[in-house]
């Protein structure tokens, strides 16, 4: 079997992570948190959200987290924007930040239930901000949520998608992400969707973000690395999920991910037990345990004392 030397993790748990926590985290620890993640090894974090405060209290304070981070050189921050509103606010702050990500459902019912649009309405929206994004100079990521299911629509036809895909692409999009947004994913579907992405979205960058609702975001990520994609979205400690459906559980674990991949010959440029001291200060922040296998077990080569 043939793999990649080397993948990308995009850290999304700052902002995906951590917008469905109950209890408000300030900024300073943020700016703390954000700080030492670009201190692991990882080279992109999501770091926050310009959405309405009403809607997602926890990022309310987008632009007091991107004036407080420090961020080494080499390593990129990006946000997600859901609007022209919310990329107007965010460039109050355009030199802390280099990347935008938007995003869409591919479901109809998902879309409707997640930002009151019809798909459609959403690519028109989506379009002015990518546009609006280049004129910037930023680089742009698309996001396409429910690529492999929806909790109400069912499964999606991967041509649905693909046709999505390349209307972003169209758009501007330099990155497009394919989200499974509550789990549904499985490794055989997951390798052959990657493979017709990779016909139909020449010179696009292909992104996997797998929840692991149902356990099975690892071995997910293994399809989609056979399947030749090289980059990864995650987020520290199993945080996060979409907020819409019920029992829409987090993201695979950047450590998890990481450890898996290392223990693959597969490089991450992460240090894994630097991150892991990092997400448990997260656990010690929130006061709970984290969903991470690997923040319990250790890595593989943990010993008391290493």
């Amino acid at each position: 079997m043939s793999l990649p030397n080397l993948v990308s993790i995009r850290e999304v748990g700052p902002r995906d992570g951590f917008q469905n926590e109950p209890e408000v985290i300030s900024t300073a620890d943020k700016i703390e948190l954000i700080n030492a993640l670009a201190r692991t090894g990882l080279k992109r974090i999501e770091v926050t959200s310009f959405v309405r405060a009403d809607v997602i209290p926890q990022l309310a304070d987008a632009n007091e987290v991107l004036a407080g981070i420090d961020l080494p050189e080499g390593v990129s921050a990006s946000v997600l924007i859901p609007n022209l509103k919310g990329l107007e606010r965010a460039l109050d702050s355009r030199d802390k930040f280099d990347e935008v990500n938007v995003f869409l459902s591919a479901s109809e019912t998902h879309n409707l239930k997640n930002v009151n649009r019809s798909v459609d309405e959403s690519l028109a929206g989506v379009a002015d901000v990518l546009a609006m994004a280049g004129a910037q100079d930023l680089r742009r990521e698309a996001v396409i949520s429910t690529s492999f299911g929806c909790p109400y629509e069912g499964r999606i036809a991967p041509e649905r998608v693909m046709e999505l895909a390349a209307r972003l692409a169209d758009a501007g999009a330099d990155e497009i992400g394919f989200g499974d947004t509550t789990g549904m994913a499985n490794p055989v579907g997951v390798r052959e969707f990657f493979e017709l992405a990779r016909e139909v979205l020449p010179g696009i960058q292909l992104t996997a973000h797998f929840h692991n609702t149902r356990g099975q975001g690892l071995a997910n990520a293994v399809a989609a690395l056979q399947a030749g994609v090289t980059s990864f979205e995650s987020s520290f400690g199993e945080l996060g999920g979409c907020p819409v459906p019920a029992g829409a559980t987090g993201n695979v674990a950047t450590e998890d991910l990481v450890s898996m991949f290392e223990e693959m010959g597969v490089g991450t440029g992460v240090d894994l037990k630097t991150l892991l001291g990092t997400v448990a200060r997260v656990s010690d922040l929130l006061g709970r345990p984290l969903g991470s296998h690997t923040l319990v077990a250790g890595p593989v080569d943990w010993s008391p004392g290493s």
